[in-house]
């Protein structure tokens, strides 16, 4: 059985500047990957060609089997793949429950809508207290919820997820990651990219340490966790 994504040698980066060399990993479906490694490693970038809003220079990105690379954004993410970017992409002069209805643009189906409001509001149930007030005068960790919850409105197979933790505090690094493995347990398969290793490793099956555009080291959680290099380099052990 093939893994729900694929990333075959793909080299990529921005205009001529090169920011990833044959990187290849996979995520079975139910899985909960990490991609870990410092800033400017190329973690972002990855996101970015799986989600098409690079095309990769080489390569492949196959989904369900299917290849999607140089595709647009918009068609890769009709697919059943949702992208949750660090800077969260929030209008900020709309609602909460605005921004999640537009989460579920590609949802024709209001009773599907509905359902999809309805599980995030279980999820996060500060968003439903908050429903009608406007992003913009949110917190950072609130507006992490927002941005996570509007990926989820569109009922994803795959949710690539950047940085959720960047400027937060610690309790809401906690809630934002128990989010997430709520969502793997109830089938949502998601790649994590995630500057905190100790904490990404800890709620992850597996992850890749990206260094310098390459991967450098892959495994098992609890492997990457007791890694010399891993525990010195990211974790300050």
């Amino acid at each position: 059985m093939k893994p729900l994504l694929e990333v075959e040698n793909v080299d990529a980066g921005y205009g001529f500047l090169q920011v990833l060399w044959e990187v290849s990993l996979h995520v079975e479906e139910g899985e909960f990957v990490c991609l870990l490694g410092a800033n400017g490693a190329g973690k972002t970038t990855t996101l970015r060609t799986i989600a098409g809003f690079i095309a990769p220079q080489g390569g492949d990105v196959r989904f369900k089997g299917q290849s999607i690379a140089g595709k647009p954004a918009h068609t890769i993410s009709s697919t059943g793949i949702s992208f949750v970017s660090e800077e969260l992409n929030l209008f900020a002069n709309m609602t909460v429950r605005e921004n999640l209805l537009l989460g579920a643009y590609n949802v024709r189906d209001k009773q599907k809508q509905l359902e999809a409001l309805n599980f995030v509001y279980s999820l996060f149930p500060r968003l439903k207290e908050r429903e009608k007030q406007l992003a913009g005068t949110m917190s950072g960790g609130e507006r992490k919820m927002l941005a996570i919850a509007r990926g989820m409105m569109s009922q994803p197979e795959l949710l690539l997820v950047d940085e959720p933790s960047l400027g937060l505090a610690p309790q809401l690094v906690t809630n934002v990651f128990d989010a997430l493995v709520t969502l793997q347990q109830r089938g949502v398969t998601i790649l994590l990219v995630e500057q905190n290793v100790a904490s990404a490793l800890r709620i992850a099956d597996r992850g890749y340490v990206l260094e310098q555009g390459k991967i450098a080291i892959e495994g098992k959680s609890s492997d990457l966790t007791n890694n010399e290099h891993v525990r010195s380099a990211y974790m300050g052990i």
